[in-house]
């Protein structure tokens, strides 16, 4: 398989929810080779489909040496109580980077392509891949989450982007 080009803020695909993945089928395992391939690079983390194109429910994670992927992922449970606030960047919105709140702790389930459940959960940075992730597939970018006067800057920022 081939390094899919990651769509770039602006591309409607990456505003647009994801469908469920009913068939697990040719297509299916070829998307799951290019997203494991392609967060398997210096610096990601994680890769949804929709960032290549393919407006279907899935993604991979890069975390601490742990390479996966997980289909039909959905937040089942994250912390309420507590939160980090650390920069947060996305592939979508290249070499860009701002305070992001999000839950400390995140549980997610899916399948895997043999359609056995998959629980993935983690605290930090695995948390913050998690509900990122999870938000690209719902039609979210991160800067949706960002606070007014950190919005407002980063979106003036991307205007002034050659990307």
């Amino acid at each position: 398989m081939a390094i899919r080009d990651i769509r770039i803020i602006g591309d409607p695909i990456l505003r647009t929810p994801c469908d469920p993945i009913v068939d697990i089928d040719a297509r299916v395992k070829a998307l799951v080779e290019d997203l494991l391939e392609g967060v398997d690079m210096e610096g990601r983390a994680g890769l949804a489909a929709n960032q290549i194109g393919v407006g279907l429910r899935a993604f991979s994670y890069n975390i601490d040496g742990e390479i996966g992927y997980v289909l039909n992922p959905r937040i089942v449970e994250k912390s309420t109580d507590e939160y980090q606030d650390g920069d947060e960047g996305c592939l979508s919105v290249p070499n860009l980077w701002y305070p992001t709140e999000r839950s400390w702790y995140a549980r997610v389930e899916g399948i895997d392509l043999d359609g056995k459940k998959v629980v993935l959960e983690g605290e930090e940075l695995m948390a913050r891949c998690l509900q990122h992730e999870c938000d690209h597939l719902d039609g979210m970018i991160y800067i949706d989450r960002l606070d007014r006067a950190t919005r407002k800057r980063a979106l003036r920022d991307i205007r002034n982007s050659s990307f």
